[in-house]
């Protein structure tokens, strides 16, 4: 089976009685017709370097290459064991292990561009936090991963997941629609409420423009990480509760694009604009390029 859009693969579900992941599967191994057995030991793998990358910075110190991050990940653990958090604990721990993968990245570790390396931090960290709270087994993860996979799938096809092209709500909106479908049907959604979930995701962030300081992936790129996987959680629940999107996944993925592809270059990852151009954001990059020249 083969579907290129969010309404041809709510169809098949429907029709099928199956879920978006087991389509997605059925897609990679069909259509595509990838080995069963190899297709899904990828995306163990996958999961495996995921749950590294997000437990890494816990134990080891980490240095970006720019030096603007590093620690981030492990405050805001500490700040949950002392119980000073203001967020819940499923929230605390997603959005820790989602800035904690920016760490890894931005030192040049091992991650799972997902669907990109600006926004690798979400999925993890949604994923993490959920198998913590309530127990999901590593099979139920990665069957889950088969459903953020299609919602990538659906947005590179039809629209884009690059900030270059269409801003960060190109890059961190995208990951947070995949972790948001996903996290719906890891709690039992259906195929329409995983869509309806990833469409609130988009829209929470559209517009959301690309402006790295000094051209790296470190900063606002952590905070926004953070920002996708609470967004991912928040957009779940809503659906799940049974608040029905106004509009379906398609067109909520036609209007991201069309509002990327009418911001201007300054806000698509050439740091022209945006807070790389904030005075003190610039100091702060001249003075790690110094400290870098300096060793």
């Amino acid at each position: 089976m083969n579907f290129t859009n969010g309404a041809q693969l709510l169809e098949y579900c429907e029709k099928e009685n199956k879920k978006i992941s087991d389509a997605m599967f059925e897609r990679e191994t069909g259509y595509l017709e990838q080995d069963a057995e190899r297709t899904v030991k990828k995306m163990q793998k996958a999961w495996l370097i995921m749950k590294a990358a997000a437990k890494k910075p816990l134990t080891e110190d980490i240095v970006s290459m720019g030096g603007m991050i590093g620690g981030e990940s492990r405050k805001l653990h500490t700040l949950r064991e002392e119980e000073k958090n203001i967020c819940g604990s499923v929230v605390s721990k997603a959005i820790a292990y989602a800035v904690g993968v920016l760490e890894v990245n931005a030192s040049m570790g091992l991650i799972v561009a997902a669907p990109t390396a600006g926004s690798s931090g979400v999925l993890p960290g949604v994923l993490c936090a959920l198998q913590e709270e309530y127990g999901f087994q590593d099979e139920e993860i990665c069957q889950a991963m088969f459903n953020a996979a299609a919602i990538g799938y659906l947005i590179t096809r039809n629209a884009t997941t690059a900030g270059a092209e269409g801003g960060c709500q190109a890059e961190v909106g995208s990951a947070s629609a995949m972790a948001a479908s996903a996290a719906v049907e890891l709690f039992g959604g259906t195929p329409g409420q995983c869509l309806d979930a990833a469409s609130f995701a988009l829209v929470n962030i559209l517009g959301l423009v690309c402006d790295p300081i000094g051209g790296l992936v470190e900063n606002p790129c952590q905070n926004r990480n953070a920002m996708g996987a609470s967004n991912a959680l928040i957009s779940a629940e809503l659906s799940l509760a049974g608040i029905k999107s106004i509009t379906p996944i398609d067109e909520t993925i036609g209007v991201m694009y069309a509002v990327g592809k009418s911001l201007p270059s300054e806000l698509r990852e050439t740091s022209l604009g945006g807070m790389a151009v904030a005075r003190t954001a610039c100091e702060t990059c001249q003075a790690c390029m110094s400290k870098r020249h300096s060793k």
